[in-house]
């Protein structure tokens, strides 16, 4: 009836690029708050009225990619629905990324938008699966069919 394994492969992709992500994310921001020259060089000011205002978006996004890959990890709903509304913002944030490094920008939308599916289509099968299974056999190892 419920394969446990259907979708894990997506699951593990998404749970790895959110934590991978949110960690980078926090780099930025936290470089972008210490006021580096680094972000001026690639032209700032189109993301961002200043530097500073950025750094703290970046550095709260980070955190709740990060705690939501944690959550999709462990299986919680949290991370499923956190994840796909930080995949989603993060797409429309790559928007002003286009002009000034387009490739990159464009890579980060495709890898954000196979997170969503990941998210999305497989999120809640390894909860539905693991419901199906009755008690006893869940405790013995024994699979749904």
């Amino acid at each position: 009836m419920y394969d446990y394994d259907r979708g894990a492969g997506w699951i593990t992709f998404s749970w790895i690029v959110l934590v991978i992500g949110g960690g980078l994310a926090i780099l930025e921001g936290i470089v972008a708050l210490s006021r580096a020259s680094f972000f001026t060089a690639v032209g700032s000011h189109y993301v961002a009225s200043s530097l500073r205002t950025w750094g703290w978006i970046e550095l709260i996004v980070g955190i709740v990619a990060v705690l939501a890959g944690i959550s999709v990890y462990r299986g919680g709903a949290f991370g499923r629905w956190a994840g796909i509304t930080v995949a989603a913002v993060s797409i429309f944030a790559q928007m002003f990324w286009v002009p000034i490094v387009p490739f990159w920008a464009l890579t980060v939308m495709f890898v954000d938008v196979l997170v969503i599916y990941g998210l999305s289509v497989y999120g809640g099968a390894r909860k539905a699966a693991e419901a199906a299974v009755p008690e006893s056999e869940r405790d013995r190892g024994i699979r749904a069919a």
